[in-house]
Order: C-alpha cells, then structure tokens, then sequence
C-alpha cells in the first residue's frame, strides 16, 4: 500500500478546480466516459499492431447508479493502468495540467477549460466527496490496483482485487450533487453528451449512443434516405430538410459533419444553435458561433474536429487559427453545393428559394467571399408568372425600359403583391418586371446590394406614380383648366394626422385610379427598416410618413364632382378619393379608418338621412 501527497506546490486545488469548473456542472460524466472511450480505443489499436494478447472480448462502456451507496461508476473494459500508471497519470500529470491551467487563467471568470489541459478525470471532484478508481492493466501478469482521494491533496494507492481487465471511476457523491443520483438526470446527460461515442455506452440494460453516426461514414457509403434518417435521429419533430452538405476534410484541419438545409415556412420560424459540436463524437456544445459563419448559423446538422480546442472561454476559440480556417471552408462548400444544384437543378432549386432565399441574403450581406459566388445563383420572383431571375438575367430581360437617365438598372419590387397589386398592375401596363421582395430581410438586404452592385437601384413599386417609377418625368398636362385644377389642390388639402401629404395634379390615362398615394423610397425603406432595428430606428419610425397624392386629372369623375353644388358632399367625396388612395398604402388606420367607413355609408346613402361626416 501506499500513501503520499499529489505532487503539486498549489495548495488547495481542488476547491479552486470546483470553482472554475461550477458553471459546467454536468460535465464530469462526460469527461469520465471519454477516457473510457480513450482507453477503449487504445486497446483496439494496440491489439491491432500485436501488442496486446488475448481477445478483446464486449468492448462497452457501463454507467451504474446506486441511490443507497450514493455512487456513481463508470466502468470500460479498456486498457486499464498499473500502478506506476497510477502514479503517473492521475497524481502527476493531471495536476501538472491543473497548475497550468491556474497560472493561465488565474482571476478569469470564462475561464471554462476543462479537458483542454488534462483536467477531465479531476472534474469528478465537482459532485464527489470522494472518488475510487479500480483498475487492471491489459498488461500480462499485471495486478490491479485501487486509488482513493477525498479531495484534499492525500491519496492512498494499494493492491486490489479484480478480475478483469479495464477500469472503474467510483464517485462518492457528495450532498449538493444528489441531483446526480436520479436515473432521469443522469440519462438526461447522457443523451445530451455521448449519444453519438464510438463505443457502446450502456446506462442499465439499454444502449444509449449510436456508435457509426452518419458523419463517420463516407458519402458514397450513405443514401438519401440514410441522411434523412439521421435528420430525423437529430431533429426527431422537424419537417425533412431541403438538402444537405457532407464535410471530410483531413488537410490542413480535420473535419467532418453534416449542414443540413431546413425547410422555413416563415421568417419568424428561424431558429439558431441548431449546428452540434463534436470533438471525435464527444458533444462540446451547440453555440457555434466562431466556427460557423454567422449567416450559416439557421442550418442544422453536426460539425467534428478535433482540431477545434475543445470547451474553451471564447475569446481563446477566436484566436486559434484552424477556427478561421474551418469558418472559410464552410463557407466555401456551402457556395459551391448551392451553385451546384442551381446549374444541374435549377427547378428544384427554385421550388426551394422560398427557404433558401433568406440563407443566401443574409450570406451576401455578411461575407463578401460568399457574396461573390452567391451572385451566380441569387434569384428574385418575378410576380404572378412565378418566373426567376438572377442579377443578369434580369438586367438583360429589364434594363432597356428599366434605365435610368444616371446609367443605372432599376429593379421594381413589392413587399406585398396583394395590398400593392393596382401598383403593379400598373407597371406591368408599361411593360417593367416587378420581382418580390417580402422576407424579413430584404429592407436590409436592399440597401446593401445597392452598394455592392453595380449601378443598380431599387425602387418599390409603389414608391411613385408608374411614369415616374423609372425616371422623374415632366408632370403630364391634364384635360383641367387652371381654375379646377386650383380648386382640387384646395380640395385635396385636408390634414391627416401623422401624414404630410402633398398633393399634385397629372395628366395621367382615364384608366388610371383617380388618385394614387405614393411614399418616397427612402423614407419608406427607413420606416420599413425601424420596425425591425429596434432603437436604432426610432427616428425614422416617429417620423410623419411622406405622402405624394398624385391627382389624375384626366379621370372622368372630377367632372362630376367638380360640378357639384353641395359643398359638403364635394369635399367628402374628394376626401373619401383620398382615402382610399391612403388605404392601398396601408396608412388609413383607427379613427380615420372608422370615419372613412361612416362617411362612405352617408355618401351611398345620398346625404339624405345620414350627416356626411368630414372628419373624425
């Protein structure tokens, strides 16, 4: 038997352990159960090159509960230790591992680190008053031998007896941790850290990890249904996704994993931390957002590298260089799937865009590198013939009606083709292609394109009158006289409340609406883009709206109403024209919608029985 101190200058390390360590709790069991899986794999390798005799037997990793010992064992049938190993390993080396990791991170409260310098066997310290460790070398003739620490720097090591080969951590849980004690708890963990090991893991009579997950395999080892099965096995209520992305990389950085593409019905729907971190099948964590780049953060699936510094502070995983290297070349084979299936698909990539559009707009947005493929395949929808078109196929389809006098395209599009449909109407009338725009993040998406393409505009379809949509044109002269036309600009200025409205009197076709509000592109796209910026946008979103009340005077009932004797019913009916040019724009809301609605029943009704009311 022997008896000694852990050979460390540090004094009290294990509460020190405990509290670096607290915020990771659970972690302990993952820890313990991947040096089970280490020492397991070792012993594959080391009966494969000759090394180790005999059979190596159920190769399995047992997780026991006793809730009266108020114990917890992790067992392998691995390669066990001697008791110089012993001696070595545990005493030595890990708190070599730990005096490192206190002059590292000494006064830092991130400082979530275990695993990283050799501290995973001691993390069984954070729930255990007391911790046993029973094994039994692979060695011919070795002897087995049992270590046992209370969690002060005094260890007792001695000859035991066991039988077979491989080791036991017994943990003495202490009365904080009982939660570690109840079976849902420690399956919980379980399911949650090692449901993909590469060796068996058995919690009671039940196997609990899929050993061969389908990122170990090769692609052409796997069908479209086995991707969908593992989708399934990951995401087991979502919808099937849309496609997937097979990553193997071994130079300059290993990498394997999973992107799956998920079906987004709507934009409110998307969700992030979907992508799982692996380290050789071990889970680290679900926040990827350093390794993966920020706009693939929507796709689900499972990124594994052990070249990744597993379970450290943040700001230690964005300074290590494979990180950036793994972000570009995620990056790279996103673009490059997506631009495949475009040219080799482009029907079923279309069919698909609903979903994908919002993956490749917040991309281009984002990362120019992405954006430079991305321009290749980025597609906008034309309305109701459900036509695509990329940037240049609409520039070759548009750009002869759709110039401006500066040189640049004008792309028309609507956020809403049903409320903005008779501005529509109207622009397909003189020929121009209006494409939707209608995602949560086109605003933003729009005023960032205008400044990575080249000479291109956007303008909404209803930002202005269609003979102005492209170019400002010379006010077209009406079938008014000067007079009518003064007193329909006197008419049609009334107040509006948060509205400043101007009015203005053209020559447009008879078939045109008789007014038609319209509200300036950028005011409008700021607006549109507080409502989402939250703060940022304040300004803009307590602002009036700009409103232009393009009168046409060419429309045959201003004669009628210009001929008018009764001054009231004059002014509600050109009030009620207004309106409802307000209303296509969405800006006729609470009581001057409520007005509207009365004054409309009193003017059906011929002024007869009902007053006209003018105002609210």
């Amino acid at each position: 038997m022997q008896k000694g101190a852990i050979r460390v200058q540090t004094e009290n390390i294990f509460p020190i352990i405990k509290k670096f360590l607290y915020s990771d709790h659970e972690i302990f069991l993952r820890e313990l159960i991947s040096n089970a899986v280490d020492a397991t794999q070792k012993l594959k390798t080391l009966s494969s090159i000759g090394d180790a005799k005999g059979e190596l037997g159920d190769l399995r990793i047992e997780v026991k509960l006793d809730k009266e010992k108020k114990t917890i064992t992790i067992s392998d049938s691995g390669v066990g230790m001697t008791a110089e190993e012993v001696d070595k390993y545990i005493n030595q080396v890990a708190f070599s591992g730990a005096e490192e990791f206190l002059e590292k991170y000494k006064g830092q409260k991130e400082a979530n680190i275990i695993g990283h310098f050799g501290l995973g066997f001691y993390s069984s310290f954070m729930v255990s008053e007391k911790v046993e460790i029973l094994t039994r070398s692979y060695q011919e003739g070795a002897k087995a031998v049992r270590w046992e620490c209370d969690g002060s720097p005094e260890y007792l090591l001695e000859e035991a007896e066991k039988e077979s080969r491989g080791t036991d951590i017994i943990l003495h849980v202490n009365e904080e941790s009982a939660e570690f004690l109840e079976e849902a708890r420690i399956g919980a963990i379980l399911e949650k850290f090692c449901k993909f090991l590469p060796v068996p893991v058995f919690f009671g009579d039940k196997q609990i990890n899929n050993t061969q997950p389908a990122w170990t395999k090769k692609p052409s080892e796997l069908t479209p249904q086995d991707y969908q099965d593992f989708y399934k096995e990951l995401y087991p209520f979502s919808e099937p996704p849309l496609f997937w992305i097979h990553l193997n990389v071994d130079y300059p950085f290993n990498l394997t994993g999973i992107l799956y593409f998920p079906k987004i019905k709507q934009s409110y729907e998307i969700q992030k931390d979907k992508i799982q971190l692996y380290s050789n099948q071990v889970f680290v964590t679900d926040e990827v957002k350093d390794i993966v780049p920020e706009f693939l953060m929507l796709l689900h699936g499972v990124i594994d590298s052990p070249d990744i510094p597993l379970n450290v502070s943040r700001s230690y995983l964005q300074g290590d260089p494979n990180v950036k290297k793994i972000n570009n070349h995620i990056t790279r084979k996103v673009a490059d799937k997506l631009e495949e299936i475009f040219t080799k698909e482009r029907k079923e990539f279309e069919d698909k865009w609903d979903s994908l559009g919002l993956f490749v707009k917040y991309g281009m947005m984002t990362d120019d590198k992405f954006l430079e493929k991305a321009n290749k395949f980025h597609l906008m929808e034309a309305v109701d013939d459900n036509r695509f078109y990329t940037l240049d196929e609409y520039r070759s389809a548009a750009e002869a009606l759709q110039k401006n006098k500066e040189g640049k395209l004008v792309i028309l599009y609507t956020t809403s083709p049903v409320q903005q449909d008779s501005y529509i109407q109207a622009a397909k009338q003189k020929g121009f292609i209006v494409v939707k725009l209608e995602t949560i993040v086109d605003a933003a998406f729009i005023n960032h394109m205008e400044t990575k393409w080249e000479n291109v505009h956007f303008t909404r379809v209803d930002a202005d009158i269609a003979d102005n949509l492209i170019d400002k044109s010379d006010a077209a002269e009406s079938l008014l006289s000067k007079e009518e036309e003064t007193k329909l600009k006197e008419l049609f200025s009334f107040e509006i409340p948060q509205i400043h409205a101007t009015v203005e009197i053209k020559g447009l076709s008879a078939e045109a609406p008789p007014v038609v509000a319209t509200r300036p592109e950028f005011m409008r796209r700021m607006k549109d883009m507080s409502a989402i910026n939250g703060s940022m946008g304040a300004f803009y979103a307590n602002m009036p709206d700009e409103v232009t009340l393009t009168v046409n005077g060419n429309h045959p009932v201003y004669q009628s109403i210009l001929g008018e004797k009764d001054a009231d019913k004059q002014a509600s009916l050109v009030r009620n024209l207004g309106d409802l040019a307000l209303l296509s724009q969405g800006l006729l809301k609470g009581a001057e919608l409520t007005t509207f609605i009365n004054r409309s029943i009193a003017l059906m009704d011929g002024g007869a029985k009902s007053k006209i009311i003018l105002e609210a």
